[in-house]
């Protein structure tokens, strides 16, 4: 058995039966998917609640190429870079477009699972292709934008080609006419003339550092909760109920809802259960204070989505991917329709 805890940033204490770390594509070729398996990048946004009965594998591809034209960065990233450093590096070579979603943990491999998103701007915008392993047939595939089917942190990886795809490396395109997005709350003190995209960059760590929690400090899988998406018109009702209730328009039929809001509201800041507890600067995070347990966690998880539920009628869905004995689990407190 191999532990676990020191691999995801929750770091509860668990196991798996199998450890093997991917450095180049072709050793996934070798690899046993018959049996149970997990990928896993800096464990990030993922959290072992049981042991795991099968193989973990670590993808630790590494390699960065960009080639520009005359309107356009072409950037072709591998799975296991870091998705922040991979940002700042870009910066510093005067590439400039993806500064809102820096500081987001976790490898450039995990990002396109997610459709990471923050402060206004989404990864799906930047996307190109994704290469990666078709478990099925053996061989490298390149899905194009399109067809990865992105949505709200969404996209294929989640549905059709969950288990059955290793992404290998990412490809973005990121136009050479930079334009701020501005648009999310704190941003738009930044707006003036001279405005940079380090400036814009620097705002957005300051941001994200004054709200959630450093994992190698406070062990932690940042934003816990998706933001629920609601119809307009639901949108509307909960407006006349709680009127500073923040809402984000989505599209011409939904509204996206603020999950820490709610749980902050549902009076659960603070809250404690066992060695977990819901993070006291920002509600939408939940920490492990070094002695926690899957337990704890789960108990937790299904505390909270009772409580704003009762409060709110609108369900909270884990944005934050748990590991079971041998497969994924998703939980989801009682709630009545």
């Amino acid at each position: 058995m191999h532990a676990l805890q020191s691999l995801h940033t929750f770091a509860l204490p668990s196991q798996c039966l199998q450890l093997v770390t991917v450095s180049h594509w072709q050793q996934l070729t070798e690899i046993d998917f018959s049996k149970p398996f997990c990928l896993l990048g800096e464990g990030s946004n993922t959290v072992f609640v049981e042991d795991f009965v099968g193989t973990v594998i670590k993808i630790a591809l590494k390699g960065v190429v960009i080639k520009e034209s005359d309107t356009a960065w072409f950037v072709t990233a591998a799975a296991g870079e870091n998705w922040h450093q991979l940002i700042l590096q870009l910066l510093e070579k005067g590439i400039a477009g993806l500064e809102n979603l820096a500081l987001i943990p976790g490898t450039v491999g995990a990002a396109p699972v997610q459709n990471i998103g923050a402060y206004g701007v989404e990864l799906a915008k930047f996307v190109e292709y994704v290469e990666g392993f078709d478990i099925n047939t053996q061989q490298r595939v390149k899905l194009t934008r399109e067809q990865c089917e992105f949505g709200y942190r969404d996209s294929i990886f989640k549905h059709a080609l969950k288990g059955g795809f290793v992404i290998t490396q990412v490809g973005l395109k990121i136009t050479k006419q930079w334009q701020p997005e501005l648009s999310y709350g704190p941003l738009q003190n930044l707006k003036h003339t001279n405005l940079t995209a380090q400036q814009v960059c620097q705002a957005v760590i300051d941001i994200r550092q004054s709200k959630l929690p450093d994992p190698c400090v406070l062990a932690n899988a940042g934003s816990f909760f998706k933001n629920p998406v609601v119809s307009h018109e639901r949108a509307s009702k909960l407006k006349q109920q709680f009127a500073d209730i923040p809402t984000y328009y989505v599209n011409d039929a939904e509204q996206k809802l603020a999950a820490g809001w709610l749980i902050e509201q549902a009076g659960l800041k603070g809250h404690q259960t066992g060695g977990i507890a819901v993070y006291h600067k920002q509600a939408l995070v939940l920490v492990n204070q070094g002695n926690g347990s899957a337990d704890d966690l789960v108990t937790m998880i299904k505390y909270i989505q009772q409580r704003v539920w009762q409060k709110f009628a609108v369900k909270l869905e884990h944005e934050v991917r748990l590991l079971g004995h041998d497969s994924e689990v998703h939980i989801q407190g009682a709630v009545c329709e």
